[in-house]
């Protein structure tokens, strides 16, 4: 499946821009095993470290990443059945902090998101040519399919790139 049209605010294609396969399917495998392979090199005594005051841990950031996975896995499924309810936005500082992170075992949020992962490609090898180019809307702003699968791989390169320059 080569990438099909986009439809995305400003704000997710700069996620996007940072994947670099043209297919949608092979983005979310290649990235997701890219992702467990950082975070398994990452030195345990850095799960727990912010590099600033009020800026999150890595293991904050892991939280965040499967929370984020799984919204916009169902803002994937939600437009592909055509559902025409818009969808709210989510504050992710606020998920964060209720998040209760801090007493999370690091090798279960390894295997969560391994699990995570895989239901997220599965379901987007499951969408037709078609299913892709559905749109819906997502705190106010249109967007189709494509754009969350993208969407998704970015945002994970996105954390890869902040955790490299700022946390190791």
């Amino acid at each position: 499946m080569i990438t099909p049209n986009i439809i995305a605010s400003d704000y997710i294609r700069k996620y996007i821009s940072l994947v670099t396969e043209p297919d949608i399917n092979e983005a979310l495998n290649a990235n997701g095993k890219a992702f467990r392979k950082f975070l398994k090199s990452i030195p345990h005594f850095k799960i727990d470290y912010a590099y600033a005051t009020n800026k999150w841990t890595i293991k904050e950031i892991v939280q965040h990443v499967i929370d984020c996975e799984r919204v916009f896995a169902y803002r994937a499924i939600s437009f592909a059945r055509l559902d025409p309810s818009s969808l709210p936005g989510f504050e992710e500082n606020h998920w964060a902090a209720n998040a209760h992170t801090q007493s999370r075992d690091w090798k279960d949020m390894l295997e969560e998101f391994k699990t995570l992962r895989k239901s997220t490609r599965l379901l987007f090898k499951s969408f037709s040519e078609e299913d892709l180019q559905h749109t819906g809307t997502a705190d106010d702003k249109p967007t189709n399919v494509a754009a969350l699968g993208f969407l998704i791989a970015g945002h994970i390169q996105h954390h890869i790139n902040i955790i490299n320059e700022r946390y190791l």
